[in-house]
């Protein structure tokens, strides 16, 4: 098990991001949540199987939702501690 600490940039607020990437990572059995930034990009924590975290990545990548459109895709590994019990949309921060 792994966590994976992505942003992704570009239009991705007021286009259902957020959502499709709660029914997406609960799709693949992950963790964690999703929130837009003040900045414009949104941000995602999610914990689960390495295989299914690459997969949420790529996915992000691909744009996420169809009215999205990403302009760049950062994220960082960090080490399993099992905090997450759900995979939720959180308020912006």
């Amino acid at each position: 098990m792994k966590i994976v600490h992505i942003f992704v940039h570009g239009m991705v607020q007021g286009v259902f991001f957020r959502a499709n990437t709660v029914s997406t990572a609960k799709g693949l059995g992950l963790k964690g949540w999703v929130r837009n930034r003040r900045d414009g990009s949104v941000e995602i924590m999610a914990e689960g199987k390495q295989e299914s975290l690459i997969e949420l990545i790529e996915w992000c990548k691909k744009g996420g939702p169809s009215s999205a459109r990403v302009e760049k895709v950062d994220y960082k590994w960090e080490e399993h501690d099992g905090k997450f019990t759900d995979f939720t949309a959180e308020e912006t921060v």
